[in-house]
């Protein structure tokens, strides 16, 4: 027996979401609005915080740096006008928020990036 709220909340949700991780570096196409006209603009950095399970309030924060200045955007994940997430790196890191970033400059922002262990014997 599914609640009207439930039916609601899985109508408001999209199915093709990619899965990425705090640390991942990801490109968000937006489609943007600008009087009579449309465009796709792009967002790329890095996955910093992941709010929320799938639900419909979900969001992440992506961080940038701009001109030397640390450029930060929330995303709700499942926000009609963005078309497209694509991960460009896998980053390794130990914690689920990286806020830390945000204090660090130069080469020491940079997140690791993952390496997948395969063990064939």
């Amino acid at each position: 027996m599914t609640t009207l709220l439930e039916k609601f909340n899985k109508s408001q949700t999209k199915e093709d979401v990619s899965d990425f991780r705090p640390g991942d570096t990801i490109r968000v196409h937006q489609q943007i609005k600008e009087a009579d006209k449309e465009r796709i603009q792009v967002f790329e950095g890095t996955v910093i915080a992941r709010k929320g399970k799938s639900g419909p309030s979900a969001t992440f924060t992506v961080r940038k740096i701009s001109g030397g200045i640390g450029v930060e955007k929330v995303f709700p994940l499942h926000l009609p006008s963005i078309r497209k997430i694509e991960v460009t790196r896998i980053g390794k890191v130990r914690r689920a928020k990286l806020y830390y970033l945000r204090k660090r400059l130069g080469r020491k922002r940079k997140v690791k990036e993952r390496v997948e262990d395969k063990k064939e014997k």
